[in-house]
């Protein structure tokens, strides 16, 4: 038998050896392995906002599916029989040409599904499911084969102390290098590049972890051990074994884990900015504490004492988690918010990095790390004597993933808009205390240690005081985020809630203004200046187009936009996109004066589905299409921005049809806005530029498209509005600071033609890319709205082309335009 080990899979004689010199070229396989499989994490949550759109479904649906094929790959290559001969690095390398084909077919096969299946079912909560679960059908094939991958590899090694340390190193290597893969995804590849460049990097490193893979077959032993694959009775003896409170353990633990890391993403992208770079950092931390916390798991299970000493530490690592995972509660709800740091004092964001890595591991870390050594503890505590370790390890990886299907999906499409984020934290810490009373009370039964079940009794009446001691998300936070230390001392919470998708409160500031906020952010107010642009949106494309009748409102917002088409007789129907089924009613009942109580008119529909899905599955076209997006920088937003968005609009116009879509000067830099505008412009040749301004400088601009030259009559336009039927539109201009038509249009600040000079080499937001996130991602910090006002306003001419009208009207224009 020992002659027969040391042949190699061509028959020729190999030396003895210490496979243990094999244990760097394994960590560095599966480190590489690693950093593709979230390369190509990071690309696909990208490809499912696209396709599902930037909702609580499409992240529940990446982190499920992702755990969802890790389980079936772990289970079903489990179930596979030893072959002898069949060399386990051979084995993991064709598994990792399988997953490099499959991300190939996944870049290009996704996007279809928009444009198949979506447009047989339509719009609304059904279709979003059903491309959920075709975008999931598209991922399980390389996650699967993924899940394979550790089993496969565990056949070189054996279920002993030793074999199981290795085990649990190879996961904490291929957690590690999921880290690098997740900050050169977020950080650098799809920064500078584009999905399509990312996904061929990660396919890079998948054939080249299986040539090397495939080359070590050839010089390797079959086994680690010096031993023959088990036999058949082997096989069927092993496969009845098992520690069942183990696999309930580590699925408790999965489903905190994953549970946990959509709940903190939700609130510490309320804390830090919810960006790209704020997702990719959240999770290289949390990735940081599962690869650290697996290597201390492999150390600690090698020096244990047997499978109880493992299943004893498991439990008490569950139970420690629990003190873990009240630790971050706390810092979220009542220390984190209230760190007295300005987010505006530097403008360079590797400082600002800096700051939100130490505040993220200060928050995050010690759950991660037991949650790491969760695993290798669970190994050597479900582990017999002879056991098949790749059955091993598929079992236990199986159960940890399914609690992490469950988990991802619980807690980011039922429990947060259900209980809250607070609430879902103590779901957090009582089950991690389940988990540890799963594995304890059956030890404690076994072994009769009376200082053991006392230990458990302290250990669960904390459990329960922990969890009663969790605090509720701060209203303050979900208003002001990252802002709350330099504005929450001037404003009053009148309202706080957590939807599925986001949160939103209602705060009146110092000045009596009532403002609307979503995670984090002012997005509408009753203050002067807010109310101006929310109307303009809405009044200057319904006076440019000649018998608006019906119109597309993208967002809610606080309704004042939607609502200034209720005051204009020729409209016969407002349809309203709305992600957030929580915004509408909250904010009618804040702003229905404002907004005229739009949502309860009879002429308007709201539709609750990402807006370039519904613009892209109903047949319907309209005479104006107006945008009020949320941020560029907020992750997932730079797809209302992208210019196959913009087509999208422009073939669901009507003749004569008219956009107008907000782009913000604040927040911002000259290069995000330029992206911005040279986008639009590129779909929209003819665009111009519209001014709210705010102590005669720049604030934020809204821009102007048809598929046709625009001309502005303006002696029609008083006349228009000098009808009996337009008086409660000329009222609401007025409200805002408008006489009348021309003083509205003379917030014109530009147009295509002239801004050619200054957009030159702009970058275009394309949905292959969505550079436009990654570009305002790294300006939200400036306050350069005042500069990039002026250049603009440096090659503005005077529109003769734009404008007609008397000679009296047109010098009026003039002189207005002149003195703004």
């Amino acid at each position: 038998m020992m002659a027969a080990s040391l042949m190699s899979p061509k028959g020729s004689p190999l030396p003895a050896m210490d496979t243990g010199r094999y244990l760097p070229f394994l960590l560095a396989l599966f480190a590489l392995s690693g950093c593709s499989a979230l390369i190509y994490e990071i690309v696909w949550y990208q490809l499912l906002q696209l396709v599902i759109g930037s909702t609580a479904v499409s992240l529940g649906v990446l982190l499920a599916t992702f755990m969802g094929g890790l389980c079936l790959g772990s289970l079903g290559l489990s179930r596979v029989k030893r072959t002898a001969g069949m060399h386990p690095f051979r084995v993991y390398g064709l598994i990792e040409l399988g997953i490099g084909a499959c991300g190939i077919i996944a870049l290009f096969g996704m996007p279809l599904v928009d444009y198949v299946y979506t447009a047989a079912v339509g719009h609304g909560m059904p279709a979003i499911l059903l491309r959920a679960v075709v975008c999931a059908l598209c991922l399980l094939p390389p996650t699967t084969l993924m899940g394979a991958s550790l089993p496969a590899m565990s056949r070189w090694l054996e279920a002993s102390p030793k074999g199981i340390s290795w085990m649990g190193l190879l996961y904490g290597g291929n957690t590690a290098g999921a880290v690098l893969g997740c900050l050169l995804a977020g950080f650098y590849l799809l920064r500078l590049t584009d999905m399509t460049t990312a996904t061929f990097a990660a396919v890079a490193l998948n054939v080249a972890v299986a040539l090397v893979s495939l080359s070590m077959a050839k010089r390797a032993p079959l086994h680690a051990g010096v031993k023959e694959p088990a036999g058949p009775a082997v096989e069927a003896k092993t496969a009845a074994r098992g520690y069942t409170p183990v696999y309930i353990a580590i699925a408790l633990s999965g489903a905190a884990a994953l549970g946990a890391e959509v709940v903190w993403t939700r609130l510490l992208g309320l804390m830090l900015g919810a960006t790209v770079y704020t997702f990719s950092l959240i999770l290289a931390v949390f990735l940081v504490g599962l690869g650290v916390g697996s290597a201390l798991g492999a150390m600690r299970a090698r020096n244990l004492s047997g499978p109880a000493g493992a299943r004893a530490a498991l439990g008490w690592c569950q139970i420690f988690a629990v003190a873990a995972i009240a630790w971050t509660a706390f810092m979220m709800s009542s220390s984190l918010p209230y760190w007295p740091i300005n987010p505006l004092l530097s403008t360079k964001p590797g400082f600002t990095f800096q700051v939100d890595v130490v505040r993220v591991i200060w928050a995050i870390l010690p759950a991660t790390l037991l949650w790491g050594m969760s695993f290798p503890l669970a190994l050597a505590g479900a582990a017999a004597p002879d056991e098949d370790p790749g059955r091993l390890v598929g079992r236990v990886y199986a159960a940890n993933t399914f609690g992490a299907i469950v988990g991802a999906l619980a807690f980011s499409i039922v429990l947060i808009p259900w209980i809250g984020t607070g609430n879902c934290e103590r779901a957090l810490v009582i089950l991690a205390g389940l988990a540890g009373l799963a594995v304890l009370l059956p030890h404690i039964q076994a072994t009769k240690s009376m200082v053991a079940a006392a230990g458990l009794a302290v250990a669960m009446v904390g459990t329960i005081y922990l969890a009663s001691t969790v605090e509720p998300v701060p209203g303050m936070l979900i208003a002001y985020g990252r802002r709350i230390m330099i504005s929450a001392n001037r404003s009053k919470l009148l309202y706080s809630g957590e939807g599925i998708n986001s949160s939103i409160a209602i705060t009146q500031w110092d000045d009596g203004a009532v403002q609307f906020h979503v995670s984090g952010k002012v997005e509408a107010s009753t203050e002067s200046y807010d109310m101006r642009l929310q109307r303009m949106l809405g009044h200057m494309p319904a006076l440019v187009h000649p018998n608006p009748e019906k119109v597309l409102i993208v967002g809610f917002g606080a309704g004042v936009t939607a609502g200034t088409f209720v005051v204009h007789p020729e409209v016969k129907r407002i349809v309203i996109c709305e992600m957030e089924p929580l915004i509408p009613p909250t904010a009618t009942r804040y702003f229905a004066q404002q907004n005229f109580d739009v949502m309860h008119d009879p002429r308007t529909q709201i539709v609750y589905d990402d807006a370039r899905h519904f613009v892209l599955t109903t047949p319907e076209k309209f005479d104006i299409i107006t945008s009020d997006p949320i941020h560029p920088w907020v992750k997932g937003s730079a797809t209302l921005y992208s210019r196959e968005y913009f087509q999208l609009v422009k073939s669901h116009l009507n003749p004569g049809g008219v956009v107008t879509q907000w782009v913000p000067l604040y927040e911002s830099d000259p290069e995000t806005v330029k992206s911005e505008l040279a986008t639009f412009f590129d779909v929209f040749p003819n665009g111009t530029i519209w001014a709210n301004e705010l102590d005669r400088g720049g604030y934020d601009v809204f821009l102007l498209g048809q598929n046709e030259p625009m001309r502005i009559d303006l002696d029609k336009l008083e006349d228009r509005l000098a009808a009996p039927a337009q008086a409660r539109v000329l009222q609401s201009l007025r409200e805002v600071g408008f006489r009348n038509g021309t003083d509205l249009f003379s917030v014109y600040a530009g147009q295509a033609q002239d801004l050619h000079p200054w957009l030159t080499g702009a970058e275009i937001n394309e949905d292959g890319n969505l550079r436009l996130q990654y570009l305002a991602g790294l300006a939200l910090n400036n306050s350069q709205e005042a500069g990039i006002y002026e250049q603009m306003l440096s090659y503005r001419r005077f529109p003769a082309n734009l404008f007609a009208g008397s000679e009296p009207r047109m010098q009026v224009l003039m002189s207005a335009m002149q003195g703004k």
